[in-house]
């Protein structure tokens, strides 16, 4: 077998191991969240809800709203969107990388835009006696479905680019861990139903999944159709 053949096998190959991943991590979360939005109203979830409500509060304590509202803001809308402006303005002037900093913006903002559309589709109104101040719907949440595809992109940029195995794992864990209390924060402020942050996980994710792969076949494309273009626009002063 010659060495271009192996090549193109091996390449063959990972492009088809990298599309079932994607394609069966894509299905679980739709197959989660569309679970969720069927069972969300029945007894059983709303006995789980109430359940849930109940164990975060004696996990993190009643004493500790304070220090709970400064970690559900690091999903805030207002925080999500500095954050990605200031991560696209790092990969456009800092990276030089235009297609991270289209990314970006496609997760953050399209993230979004699905949490707002799937909140008019369900409809379901925010649970009784929440302990902050919080307006719209509660199904999906939004924190969770947003800190699920902007942190999950990060996890993704992370352990693509760190090399350094150590550090990889740290801050890979540190970001799941951060996605994890944030939707724990939601259920321990009742301003979301366990139910809620959950379907907002498998909603995020399930975007996350879609998203990257179909931006980096646009950019393979993009790059072959416009090689000359791109190259000549790189050596351009900045």
């Amino acid at each position: 077998m010659t060495t271009a053949l192996r090549r193109l096998l091996a390449g063959f190959t990972l492009f088809l191991t990298e599309f079932a991943i994607t394609l069966a991590l894509g299905t679980l979360g739709v197959v989660a969240f569309l679970a969720l939005g069927r069972e969300v109203f029945d007894q059983d979830a709303a006995t789980f809800d109430a359940a849930a409500f109940r164990w975060a509060r004696q996990l993190l304590g009643a004493e500790r709203q304070p220090w709970v509202e400064s970690i559900t803001f690091l999903a805030s809308r207002n925080f999500i969107s500095a954050a990605a402006c200031l991560l696209i303005n790092w990969f456009l002037l800092v990276r030089r990388h235009r297609w991270y900093s289209l990314l970006v913006p496609v997760v953050a903002l399209g993230s979004i835009s699905l949490n707002l559309v799937l909140k008019q589709l369900y409809q379901r109104p925010r649970p009784l006696l929440p302990l902050t101040s919080a307006s719209g719907l509660s199904f999906p949440s939004g924190h969770a479905m947003i800190s699920a595809s902007f942190y999950g992109l990060l996890v993704y940029l992370v352990w693509t680019h760190v090399r350094r195995p150590a550090l990889r794992y740290a801050l890979v864990t540190g970001l799941v861990a951060l996605i994890l209390l944030i939707g724990l924060t939601r259920v321990y402020l009742r301003v979301h139903y366990a139910t809620d942050v959950l379907a907002g996980f498998a909603a995020g994710a399930a975007w996350l999944v879609v998203a990257i792969p179909l931006l980096k076949q646009l950019e393979i494309v993009v790059k072959k159709r416009f090689k000359t273009e791109l190259q000549s626009a790189e050596k351009q002063p900045v």
